[in-house]
């Protein structure tokens, strides 16, 4: 099924992510509606300012409600979903929420695509669904290991939509993006962390461990990727990574910030942002190789011209955020 213009509906079309796939599907020439998170101050979340606003159509609701996903999916071709809790620390705190964010959410949207008979649904899936590598690069095949409650709900959604897939014949894909970082990311990221304590003026940076590797991608790369899937006929019932084949130690990344922006920096450990022992994914790189050779996807930033662009929309927006307090 070759992808078209069509209409095209974006779950969690408020955040980092989401946001910017709604307007590349926007500047792609499809009629897009944006289901952002019910609120009493009628916000659009990262949609609020954007130069897209008038072409987007928006539904709000929150994903736990299979009424409000129901309508929201009718009358669409396209589902790209995206709506999750996302933060790992606080999936140790409440972990029944990311159950019914992340599964029954997913079970909602999965459900509404079967009864409307929905051309394809994109499930967002995350590279934390892997743990700690068991080998490097990491392909699809790789084992699946939750390390924490997040990584757990994550699985079980996954595992929901290809079963889908198989049980209903739902045309569903999963995309399975390593750590993607950009304009409009959380500080709770790593990135936006380092950036917002370096450009706020602070010296002593707060991280938690800096081991670990991760396999940084630019979100327009990410959301490159997300499209290629979605127009390639042979990814139903599968999962595809998304991400550069490359990693970075978290204490490499904080230095190479700093050198960029142009100060030095002491990096001290806080506790309070160290993952249980069993729980820290040690080791993250994506095998890219199913990706570019179904899509022909090839990133355009590079971590210097990623990292680049990234700071300086933090330069501009820093006062969005409040990096002297660390937000779970």
């Amino acid at each position: 099924m070759a992808f078209r213009v069509s209409s095209v509906l974006v779950t969690g079309a408020g955040g980092f992510i989401g946001s910017h796939l709604a307007e590349k599907c926007v500047e792609d020439g499809h009629a897009v509606r944006a289901f952002v998170h019910y609120n009493s101050r009628n916000s659009l979340s990262w949609l609020e300012g954007s130069r897209y606003r008038k072409d987007l159509e928006i539904a709000a609701g929150d994903i736990r409600d299979y009424d409000a996903v129901y309508k929201a999916v009718k009358g669409t071709d396209l589902v790209f979903h995206l709506a999750a809790l996302v933060g790992i620390p606080y999936s140790y705190v409440s972990p029944i929420a990311y159950v019914r964010t992340n599964v029954e959410g997913t079970y909602n949207v999965l459900q509404a695509a079967k009864d409307h008979n929905i051309q394809q649904v994109i499930l967002t899936s995350t590279s934390e669904t892997y743990g700690t590598a068991q080998y490097v690069p990491i392909d699809e095949k790789h084992p699946v290991v939750a390390q924490s409650p997040y990584a757990a709900s994550k699985i079980a959604a996954d595992q929901l939509g290809l079963s889908f897939y198989r049980s209903y014949e739902l045309p569903v894909k999963l995309v399975r993006p390593f750590n993607v970082y950009g304009p409009r990311q959380s500080a709770r990221a790593i990135v936006p962390t380092i950036i917002t304590q370096i450009l706020s003026g602070r010296t002593e940076i707060e991280l938690g461990s800096t081991t670990p590797t991760r396999d940084l991608t630019f979100v327009e790369d990410t959301v490159d990727g997300i499209l290629r899937i979605s127009r390639a006929d042979e990814l139903y019932g599968q999962v595809t990574n998304i991400g550069m084949n490359e990693e970075i130690s978290i204490a490499s990344l904080a230095r190479r910030i700093a050198r960029m922006i142009g100060t030095e920096i002491v990096i001290q450990t806080a506790a309070a942002r160290v993952r249980p022992d069993k729980s820290e994914v040690e080791a993250l790189r994506c095998d890219n190789a199913k990706l570019r050779e179904c899509t022909g996807w090839e990133p355009r930033y590079s971590i210097e011209t990623g990292l680049a662009a990234t700071i300086e929309w933090f330069g501009v927006n820093l006062n969005r955020y409040q990096p002297e307090s660390y937000q779970i």
